[in-house]
């Protein structure tokens, strides 16, 4: 039996050409997979709503009515759109009735949501199953049918809530409209935007709600915490991140709802006294002619958008850090 010298047997020894330096950084390759996967859905943001945004920020500079919507070239104007409105009281008037039905309705969402999304968790499977599907059926009605249905419950002649109220209160409620005063009218608008908004939160706080820990609060309960005391102080730590999210999209939501007022105008409501701002763009651009005044408080509302949804992201970042 032959046997292999030891310096035959052995690898060779790497030249110092080939080791490699560990001081020297390593160039990293650029992540093109991710990339090439996000590229249809960036194509389609660019077709849809980047090209339309830029036009609409070239026609807030123009004088753009009638005559231009048949043919006339549109004139540059420079920013006289935008001082003509924000030196407009009816403006100023329009956004704060906006703001404030935000304000209400958003309030009103996540408070009733996450009530939904804590009492989901202590009914049982069949309780749990409707109510779910009770949220979902509410959910996936459309906007405008779900405010004709309530513009029936609140209808001056045979709605449910004035024959209710004169049951319950004796006096003859029959031939109330609760559309003719705008406090009432706003009234009834955040009842169905609240109504619509629920099940989004309700259900993405359950969600979160089913990753907190059983043994955490099961330990809290045996300390002596109630309640109260457990959903804030170890609840509520779970939930920030995705409550401070679901925030930030209802006021963006609630801020720009269209449909809902629309409808409430239409059935009943007077206009010039309900309108919130998007119904207030529709009546500038479409209504009066005006598109260059219409494409100013478009930019506007977007400027206002960008900057609510800048301060989550920036809110989230720091989070994350």
């Amino acid at each position: 039996m032959t046997t292999i010298p030891a310096e035959a047997s052995a690898p060779p020894a790497a030249s110092p050409q080939s080791r490699p330096d560990p001081e020297q950084p390593r160039k990293r390759r650029f992540p093109w997979a991710p990339l090439a996967l996000l590229t249809p859905a960036l194509i389609m943001l660019v077709v849809f709503i980047g090209w339309p945004l830029v036009q609409l920020v070239i026609m807030s500079f123009q004088k753009f009515g009638r005559a231009q919507i048949f043919g006339a070239p549109p004139e540059f104007i420079g920013i006289d759109n935008y001082l003509a409105v924000l030196t407009d009281p009816e403006f100023w008037a329009v956004l704060g009735r906006s703001v404030a039905l935000c304000v209400v309705s958003v309030v009103a969402t996540m408070l009733l949501g996450v009530a939904i999304a804590v009492m989901m968790t202590k009914l049982g499977a069949v309780m749990r199953t409707a109510v779910s599907v009770s949220l979902l059926l509410a959910w996936a009605m459309p906007a405008l049918t779900a405010t004709i249905v309530w513009g029936w419950i609140f209808d001056t002649q045979y709605g449910l809530v004035n024959y209710v109220l004169t049951q319950l209160t004796g006096e003859n409620w029959i031939g109330h409209s609760w559309l003719i005063e705008p406090i009432s009218f706003y009234a009834v608008a955040a009842i169905i935007i609240t109504w619509g908004a629920i099940p989004f939160v309700a259900f993405s706080t359950y969600a979160a709600l089913t990753q907190v820990p059983d043994e955490v609060l099961e330990a809290a309960s045996l300390d002596g915490a109630g309640g109260l005391a457990r959903f804030r102080l170890i609840v509520f730590p779970y939930l920030r991140s995705i409550l401070l999210v679901l925030l930030v999209l209802q006021v963006i939501w609630d801020l720009r709802v269209f449909a809902q007022i629309y409808a409430l105008q239409s059935i009943g409501g007077v206009r010039a006294e309900t309108n919130t701002i998007g119904v207030y763009i529709y009546s500038v651009s479409m209504a009066s002619g005006d598109l260059g005044a219409g494409g100013a408080i478009s930019v506007i509302l977007v400027v206002i958008l960008l900057a609510i949804s800048g301060y989550w992201i920036r809110t989230m970042l720091k989070e994350e850090s």
